[in-house]
Parts: structure tokens; sequence; C-alpha cells
């Protein structure tokens, strides 16, 4: 089953020529969803071949670099004619951030647009998979981060012992699979734990926005297979960062060495390294080895575990 992100925008505040401001799209077994969407997004999903078949936005705080270009993509989504809901996400002030948008054309939307506010803690139960919402620290508003929770997997079933235990494949292998005993005709009793090895993990990915390091990103992301987490300044800008509310590199590498996640990727990049982000890299690899920075565009595919993975693109 298939998860991927992709980096839609990268830069933090204000656009660059290289770097869109804040959104990326998971997409996951053909479902997508967007996290934030800067001003710009509907051209970059188009830039970068993500649909606009999604059915949730998820927006981390009410900063304009994170939600201002929702109103230019809810109107391509008029003028496609569509009529599936969309599903809004977003910490307290959701519906008051909607409604300051209606005198600019959102009550004209041709499909409903249903608005849910919610708090740390919080999960959107899905099949096979939940959102988790938790608590960010970002200066003067209220912000979430997400993390995409899969259920675990069944063990692998194992078809030759089957089969040289006389069970016809069909229907009875889906039974046992699923954690039935069954019964063959000669009257013995196959367990499942006799053809079915034990559970195995889904995937996690955890995702900020603006924020500082802390311990509730830290618990969020445990043992992450990604994390994405903002890195607005380097070293030099270390007091800035505590200033803005924000993170340097090096401090979101030492959050994912904290919580163990197995893939870090850098995000929300300030101006002054648009072109050149080797000091954002170096300081943060001095940390975090397996640390990425991510470009508009970047696609990292998210393996099961044990399973390798493409390599970011």
């Amino acid at each position: 089953m298939s998860l991927s992100i992709r980096f839609l925008g990268t830069a933090a505040a204000r656009p660059t020529v290289e770097r869109n401001v804040s959104s990326l799209a998971l997409v996951r077994e053909g479902e997508t969803m967007l996290f934030d969407c800067g001003e710009g997004t509907q051209r970059q999903m188009m830039r970068y071949g993500v649909g606009f078949t999604f059915a949730d936005l998820f927006v981390t705080h009410w900063h304009a670099d994170h939600f201002l270009g929702m109103l230019g993509l809810m109107r391509t989504l008029v003028l496609q004619d569509r009529t599936e809901p969309v599903r809004l996400w977003g910490p307290r002030g959701a519906e008051r951030m909607v409604k300051r948008m209606d005198g600019l054309g959102l009550e004209k939307l041709g499909f409903p647009l249903e608005v849910r506010e919610l708090a740390p803690g919080d999960e959107i139960p899905r099949k096979d998979y939940r959102i988790r919402a938790f608590e960010l620290n970002h200066r003067g508003a209220p912000s979430l981060g997400y993390a995409i929770v899969e259920d675990e997997r069944r063990g692998r079933f194992n078809p030759e012992l089957a089969k040289e235990l006389g069970i016809p494949e069909g229907p009875l292998w889906g039974r046992i699979h699923k954690g039935e005993a069954i019964t063959l005709d000669s009257g013995q009793v196959i367990e499942p734990h006799v053809l079915v090895g034990p559970t195995r993990p889904g995937r996690l990915v955890a995702i900020t926005g603006d924020t500082r390091p802390g311990d509730a990103t830290v618990e969020a992301a445990r043992g992450a297979d990604l994390l994405v987490h903002e890195a607005t300044f380097a070293d030099e800008e270390a007091q800035r960062a505590v200033d803005t509310g924000h993170s340097t590199a090096r401090e979101a590498a030492m959050v994912a060495d904290r919580a163990g996640v197995k893939r870090l990727a850098l995000t929300h990049l300030s101006a002054r390294y648009t072109r050149d982000t080797g000091d954002l890299e170096r300081e943060a690899r001095e940390v975090f080895r397996a640390t990425t920075v991510a470009r508009d565009g970047m696609e990292i595919e998210v393996p099961y575990e044990g399973e390798a993975g493409a390599a970011a693109t």
C-alpha cells in the first residue's frame, strides 16, 4: 500500500523564485490529504501532478502564509463543478476564519465546506488509520501538528504450510488469516498462529507547522517512519528562532533524534537559504544523519518497516 509525501511549498513566510510558501500533499493508496495551503498552492498542485480530488485540508495555524491559498483553491473547485464536500480541519479559529472569507467568494461554493476545529489529542478515525492532532508551540497562534497513524497489519500468511496441512486454497485461507480457527473435514482444528505470523506495525508520519522544538512533537513522532519538521533558520539565527517561535535545523534534528524517527525532512526555510541549503543540511546531519532538506516538488515515499523505500525525487 503506497504512502508518499509531495512537497508543494517549502518556503517560510513569503515565496521565492525557487520555493512557494507552505503546503504539502500526503497520498495514501490513492487518497490525497492537503496540509496547509499557502498562496499559490493550487498552481503547485497542477505543476507537480497532485489532483484536486482531495477531501481533507488540514491547516496547522492561522497565519496567512499557511492558509491564504484556500480561497483560490476553492474557487477553482467551483469552476470544476465539484459537488463532493471538502472537510477543513484546523485549530481554534477555523470557523471564524472561514466567516471572514465569506465576502471574498466562499459563500458561492457549489459544494459543502465542512469546518471542524480540533484540539491537541483529538483523533480522526479512518479505515485502517487515524489522524491525531498534537500541540505545537508557535508565537501568536494556536497551532497543531498532525500524525498519520496506521493500524497494525495482519501477520504474514504461510501458503506453503497451508497446502502441506491439506487446507484448500480459498475461503478457509481468508478465514484463518483474519484470526479465525478452522476445522478440517478430518476434524483437525487449525489455530491461526499456526499459519499466520505476528502482527506487523503500520506506518507513522508526523507533520509540524511552525513551531519551537517541543516534547509534544517528540511524543507524537515517537518511532515515526517520517517526521516533517520546520527548520526556518540555521545556527546563526538561533536567537531569532526563539524570538519568532520557530526552529533551527539543528533543533529539528534534535527532535528527530529524541523521537527515534527513521527519517527527517526539513521544510519552511527562510528566504536566505532558498538556493543554498548547505548550512541547514550540515547542522542537522551533525545530530541526525537521516535528514533531507525538502525542495518544492520533492516526493518522499514511506515504505513499511523492513521494506526498501525509494529515494526522494
